[in-house]
């Protein structure tokens, strides 16, 4: 005879609204515990994973949903504590976040090391796609950016360490678990890094408002990294000396440019339609295509000597 699952679950009060309820004699942030995950995609996605040990899990007291019980389910089956505490704790620990009364306490992310990143990007048959960020600063276009780069199948995401956004608690929320999944490596420059990955045989392929060829002209079938600026600067100067091509999205209205993960979302979702298409490619005799070639043969040049 199998015993029901609500037999082990985590003990939670009875009265989860009641004025004792979560209280705990051990305090829910210990040495070791380093990563806050909030919000209910983020914490499933955090349960469901295993590149990263999950060591608690906080539930805000009176807080009950169907969510709430598919979490606890999720965290009885991963032997996970799950700790209650008052929604005033809850909100010291994540400030100014739209948390939804549930997180979870992990180790410290691990960034990925970059060779690693293109090992596992880098393919035979040319379609490997991995993303950078030019000094994206806003922790939440970060994360928005993230979760469209894992939807539309990106094998990772480069950032630079300084003075630009990594994966803290806004970036977390917003990309609702996707850091669970997407290796990021954190790269000290920018430059040197795009530079080691061409060498290994990625296209560097940015994306600006003032770029030659639109993205539909654009043949996305290689290996590649998608690099794309923040919206205040754009792509810098030490990452254009570096692209064999930069490209447009053409509008069709009176705004002039899109936010970022949305811009990421149309060039995603372009070379996703190329690659599953092959009769979608642009023509190899476009004046387009000629004219592409001719400047990866100058930039080239000027990479060379850089």
């Amino acid at each position: 005879m199998t015993s029901s699952p609500r037999k082990n679950r985590p003990s939670r009060p009875k009265d989860r609204g009641g004025r004792g309820a979560g209280k705990q004699t051990e305090k829910p942030i210990q040495k070791g515990i380093s990563c806050l995950i909030p919000g209910f995609h983020g914490v499933k996605e955090a349960l469901l994973q295993d590149r990263i040990r999950i060591q608690k899990i906080l539930i805000a007291e009176g807080k009950a949903s169907g969510r709430t019980e598919e979490i606890l389910g999720l965290a009885e089956r991963s032997h996970v504590p799950v700790v209650y505490l008052k929604r005033t704790e809850m909100e010291a620990l994540l400030p100014d976040l739209v948390h939804q009364g549930i997180a979870a306490l992990s180790e410290e992310f691990a960034y990925t090391e970059l060779p690693l990143l293109g090992e596992i990007s880098l393919r035979p048959e040319g379609n490997g796609l991995l993303m950078a960020a030019d000094h994206i600063t806003d922790e939440g276009n970060l994360g928005a950016l993230m979760r469209t780069a894992l939807f539309f199948g990106a094998d990772g995401l480069i950032v630079p360490k300084d003075r630009a956004a990594g994966i803290g608690l806004g970036t977390m929320k917003r990309s609702s678990g996707a850091q669970m999944h997407l290796p990021v490596s954190r790269v000290v420059n920018m430059g040197r890094a795009l530079d080691f990955l061409k060498d290994k045989g990625f296209w560097i392929i940015g994306a600006a408002e003032d770029g030659p060829v639109t993205l539909y002209d654009f043949d996305w079938n290689r290996n590649l990294i998608l690099v794309l600026g923040s919206e205040q600067t754009g792509l810098s100067q030490t990452v254009l000396k570096r692209c064999h091509q930069v490209v447009n999205i053409p509008s069709a209205g009176k705004m002039a440019s899109l936010n970022v993960s949305v811009a990421g979302g149309v060039l995603l979702s372009e070379i996703w339609r190329q690659r599953r298409s092959p009769s979608s490619r642009p023509s190899a005799g476009s004046d387009q295509r000629k004219n592409f070639l001719h400047e990866v043969s100058r930039r080239g040049a000027e990479v060379q000597g850089y």
